[in-house]
């Protein structure tokens, strides 16, 4: 969230910014009328409590004087004072679950630099890399591919769970793995530290990294219990360190975090129902830092290169997309998407994401660490994704098909799957009958 202090010094600009995402700017000013009717009661309560401090004194000096009516009056006043606070303090209670959600709503401030815009069209394409094959066939989409392969069953998983989920089988299931395998080694060879955090999180920690009023739409809540189940390893990673202050010198702290992600999908009726591209539920190694706040756009870069080149080793073609204003995640102060490249769809589609979240989800989080002049500040938290496997599985499948039916392995995942293509199923010809 941003400092209250902040919105209240610069209300027009944190308005402007509001109205560039497409929300409604009066956000601030509920925010700032109920802060200031906030701010008022805790002057009343410090106010009685310097009165009843002045009072204790006054008695002490009256006694000393042996003025006993004065003294009797004073303690009389004095008796009074507790309820006045009291009473203050059960308003003050009331109010601050109301200014926190305010604050809670609030999005991060854009960089100054980034595109302002109304829709994802005003996104803009900073790079793009490979060119875009072209196919001597009739291509296919990846659905069909994976259900011809059977590496793919979507009417038995709709039977027991419901639409947008899936059996994986076959060679997909050991491509899944392969992906997350090849995604870990490379993070740890970039000195990134590897988790596998819970799979749920209690609701005062999710609220975090998610505003449940809104957000929350896409969680699965746990019926009963105080967990929802994670929708990306990011969530979890980002509580880690939750209510600490970190040692500067251990800064930045750098998480690759891989876990199944559930998602409900909630406003995406009829968008991408075929296949695996948006589902309820995958799997996904994801990037994540702590870091000084003049870190953290170099690190910003550097989870970007990552990105790019984990999908340059799997050689698939992709563009690079700095979201503008309207698109930018609400934590966000700048983000870039990977785009991939959807050959049957002859379309880019998003697979990847990289946020720089500043301090925003620190003060969510109350993350802070000792600067070398001992002041304590917020960090900076990152994040992106290395690699979302369901979305990969389904760019591999259609870039990588070929003429004869059979679908290539990308070079660099053959050790990890053991074999090189995915060849066609055989179907024996039956004689009929004369």
């Amino acid at each position: 969230m941003l400092d209250p202090k902040f919105i209240r010094e610069n209300s027009k600009e944190v308005k402007e910014a509001i109205k560039n995402r497409q929300l409604d700017p009066k956000l601030v000013d509920a925010f700032i009328q109920k802060d200031k009717k906030y701010r008022e009661l805790k002057q009343k309560v410090d106010n009685l409590r310097y009165q009843r401090n002045k009072i204790s004194e006054d008695i002490n000096r009256l006694k000393k004087l042996k003025k006993e009516s004065e003294v009797r009056k004073k303690i009389k006043e004095a008796k009074e004072i507790p309820n006045k606070i009291k009473k203050i303090e059960d308003e003050i209670r009331r109010f601050e679950p109301n200014i926190r959600n305010l604050l809670l709503t609030i999005p991060n401030m854009p960089a100054k630099d980034v595109p302002i815009g109304k829709s994802e069209k005003d996104n803009k394409i900073i790079k793009k890399y490979s060119k875009i094959q072209k196919f001597k066939f009739k291509v296919k989409g990846h659905e069909e591919l994976a259900t011809n392969f059977d590496l793919l069953d979507i009417e038995r998983a709709a039977k027991v769970s419901g639409a947008r989920f899936y059996y994986l089988k076959n060679e997909a299931v050991i491509l899944d793995h392969a992906l997350q395998r090849f995604a870990l080694d490379f993070m740890k060879k970039k000195g990134y530290q590897l988790i596998e955090p819970p799979f749920m999180l209690k609701k005062r920690p999710y609220e975090g990294v998610a505003h449940l009023e809104t957000f929350g739409e896409m969680l699965y809540k746990i019926q009963d219990e105080d967990l929802y189940l994670i929708a990306t390893a990011e969530h979890p990673l980002a509580v880690y360190h939750m209510n600490e202050v970190l040692n500067n010198k251990n800064l930045p702290i750098k998480f690759a975090g891989i876990s199944p992600c559930f998602r409900k999908e909630a406003g995406s009726h009829g968008r991408d129902t075929k296949g695996i591209f948006r589902v309820h539920q995958f799997n996904k190694v994801e990037q994540f830092i702590f870091c000084k706040p003049e870190e953290s756009k170099r690190l910003h870069k550097e989870l970007l290169k990552n990105m790019e080149e984990i999908y340059k080793a799997l050689k698939i073609p992709y563009r690079i997309v700095e979201m503008c204003t309207s698109e930018l995640g609400k934590l966000a102060a700048k983000q870039y998407d990977i785009e991939a490249w959807f050959p049957a769809q002859q379309n880019y589609r998003e697979i990847t994401s990289c946020s720089n979240c500043t301090d925003y989800q620190a003060r969510r989080l109350n993350i802070r660490f000792f600067d070398e002049n001992g002041e304590r500040k917020f960090v900076h938290t990152l994040n992106a994704t290395a690699i979302p496997t369901q979305r990969t599985i389904a760019t591999i499948l259609e870039n990588y098909q070929q003429k004869d039916g059979s679908i290539k392995i990308p070079n660099v995942l053959q050790k990890y799957c053991g074999f090189k293509i995915i060849k066609g199923k055989s179907k024996k010809k039956i004689k009929k009958k004369k």
